[in-house]
């Protein structure tokens, strides 16, 4: 309800009590006080005494308290009230009584505060020339901004088939290249189109996917664009700052395209965690803002007010409205390389580092001569990198230590991610020398660096229906085993018999050794089709058990073939494997022990002898058929024939 000022009127406010009491040292406006110029709010009926004493509080002398103008009489348009004076006011009153103005509500100071007259400003153009605006920057960026529809055709990895929406954005137009996510290129084979902002839509063709950081790389024909003048987004990773104003541009939840803004808060985030046994970014840090992103946005770029972009948006809270971007100094490097139509070197020693800030450091034991070096040589720096894991059959195994301080590699001072991977990186099949600080001793060694690529699959085996992969990194790190061995990623009819999900990692098949796929399909070349095979396999989240499973060998329903994807192109072709060698008619009898019954159930042993166990898998889903297993009962009706009667379901 409005009086006939257009004021608010409020409840007469009670009076605070103690605990409520802003303590004075904090307040200091008494010092310096306005009079004649400083309007007071409009205040209910009974609040002027809360008023004094609110100002006997912070020590306002009586006759400025007294002195203090109305709107009215200072003629100022209550509209134009101060937003400075209301935040001040609300801590005279409680919240619930002063309502916070928006910026809507008070959009400029008054014209007597701000020294600057109404018709003065009227004369300043809006779309002044040389001064940066949002309006110009977005309409050029927008053309660049594409959005992804893609389908994973194959289980692979950490990855699942399905369909999915994504974002990228041009960065090379001559050559046709669009950067997006890692989890967006995705490591497995994939279907996806781009839609520009004209609705012109081309093929995809995934040209690279980094190992480990969440970025890579899509490849189009620019000739097939042909409505609209293609234009690069040029990367500029050096002018992320904290407090810098940004505008993350696309396909947010679905929406062909979204604007959202958000300023730059942390440039030293930790890499977010997005579960045990998904992709998960590591070694590196990531840019923060509350941009409030969603599904659909990954691969946007985060643009300056120049359209450049400073950062790949790549995840989010899903319970707050943080935003966490990749920082695109890896990505510069890359891209690079992927132009002149290069491999991109990347070596590891199979640890995570993680970024201590020196107080944590000095409880891990860090010498004081170390940190006052640091400090000197990298002032801009508050930490310094510590090792988080060495993994598990890894060349750091053995010689890293969780909580080891890095202190330099090859001699080198490191304290950062960047300058760790540019020395691994340029270091494959070499020996580098780490100095690192344990405890209350420095330690040198040395240790091998090995090709990421050796420890990322590319390859695959489609058997039964099912899908297996060679254990990656990605999947190592999650549950703390070694890489190698045969994951299986989808389990498709043959493995499914054994119940062999994904998740699984299969040790044996029929007592070979399978520590690789090439083991694997040898072991399958030995088998005969149609027989029942034993395998030896543990699940994912239960390491420490393995358990032998009777495998059914019908490898005839489906194709048995591996996949290579090539590295440089990321073109995925196939070759055929060597079957099971098919026996027709030669089944191995196998003979069945049938206990006897007492002989109070005489009558049964007569019967007990022709009832079965039927087992029964189909490998497609037809006719209305809801599940791929059946068991259940049976009785032989014919034992020189061969029929079992049984329900029609088994």
């Amino acid at each position: 309800m409005n009086n006939e000022d257009n004021q608010p009127y409020r409840k007469p406010p009670s009076p605070l009590p103690v605990s409520r009491q802003p303590p004075s040292p904090l307040f200091t406006y008494h010092q310096r006080p306005r009079t004649g110029v400083i309007p007071p709010p409009l205040l209910s009926p009974g609040a002027a005494e809360v008023k004094d004493q609110a100002g006997r509080r912070l020590s306002i002398p009586e006759g400025v308290r007294r002195r203090s103008l109305t709107y009215a009489e200072a003629g100022i348009p209550a509209r134009r009230r101060s937003l400075a004076y209301a935040d001040l006011m609300a801590v005279f009153y409680p919240p619930n009584i002063i309502r916070q103005p928006t910026v809507t509500d008070t959009p400029f100071e008054c014209a007597e505060w701000e020294g600057v007259s109404d018709s003065a400003l009227s004369h300043i153009p809006i779309d002044e020339p040389g001064v940066a605006s949002w309006e110009p920057t977005l309409e050029r960026a927008i053309k660049s901004i594409v959005s992804i529809k893609a389908q994973c055709v194959r289980s692979f990895d950490t990855e699942t088939s399905g369909t999915y929406t994504a974002t990228g954005f041009v960065v090379d137009a001559q050559a046709g290249l669009i950067l997006s996510n890692r989890h967006v290129v995705n490591p497995a084979p994939i279907v996806a189109q781009a839609i520009f902002v004209n609705y012109e839509e081309v093929e995809l063709q995934p040209v690279y996917r980094d190992p480990v950081h969440d970025f890579g790389f899509f490849r189009f024909d620019p000739k097939k664009v042909k409505f609209m003048q293609l234009d690069s987004i040029r990367l500029a990773p050096q002018k992320a700052k904290v407090g810098m104003e940004i505008r993350v541009v696309g396909n947010d939840a679905g929406e062909k395209l979204s604007i959202l803004a958000g300023t730059l808060a942390r440039l030293d985030r930790a890499a977010p965690e997005y579960g045990v046994g998904q992709y998960n970014d590591f070694n590196t840090f990531y840019l923060q803002a509350a941009s409030g992103t969603s599904g659909g946005s990954s691969g946007s770029p985060v643009l300056d007010i120049y359209g450049d972009a400073v950062a790949l948006n790549a995840g989010g809270a899903t319970k707050a409205a943080s935003s966490f971007y990749l920082p695109l100094s890896r990505i510069v490097r890359a891209l690079d390389l992927v132009r002149r139509g290069e491999q991109v070197p990347r070596g590891t020693i199979q640890a995570e580092f993680e970024y201590l800030p020196y107080d944590e450091l000095r409880r891990l034991g860090l010498d004081m001569d170390i940190e006052s070096k640091m400090r000197e040589t990298f002032p801009e720096s508050q930490g310094m990198l510590s090792v988080c894991t060495a993994q598990r059959g890894g060349p750091a195994d053995g010689s890293l230590q969780s909580g080891d301080i890095v202190v330099a590699i090859n001699g080198k001072p490191v304290i950062e991610f960047v300058g760790l991977e540019d020395i691994l990186d340029s270091s494959i099949g070499q020996t580098v020398h780490l100095s690192v600080w344990r405890g209350n001793k420095a330690y040198d060694m040395h240790i091998g660096v090995q090709d990421m690529c050796d420890i990322t699959p590319s390859r695959f085996i489609e058997i039964g229906g099912g899908v297996v992969n060679e254990v990656s990194y990605q999947v190592a790190r999650g549950y703390g085993i070694q890489t190698g061995g045969v994951y299986v990623a989808s389990s498709g009819h043959v493995l499914g018999s054994a119940s062999a999900w994904r998740g699984s990692v299969i040790v044996s098949v029929n007592n070979i050794a399978t520590p690789n796929l090439d083991a694997f399909a040898s072991a399958l070349s030995q088998l005969s089709e149609g027989s029942r095979v034993p395998i030896r396999l543990f699940s994912l989240e239960k390491p420490y058990r393995q358990k032998v499973v009777i495998m059914n060998v019908t490898t005839h329903w489906h194709a048995l073939r591996m996949a290579t994807r090539d590295k440089c192109t990321g073109y995925w072709t196939y070759r055929d494997l060597d079957p099971p060698v098919l026996r027709i008619g030669a089944v191995d009898p196998q003979t069945a022990s049938v206990p006897q019954l007492p002989a109070t159930l005489a009558p049964a042993n007569k019967v007990w002898p022709s009832l079965v166990y039927l087992d029964f898998h189909i490998p497609y889903l037809v006719d209305g058929m809801k599940n791929t297993q059946f068991a259940g009962p049976g009785f032989i009706v014919d034992k020189e024939q061969g029929y079992i009667a049984c329900d029609r379901d088994t």
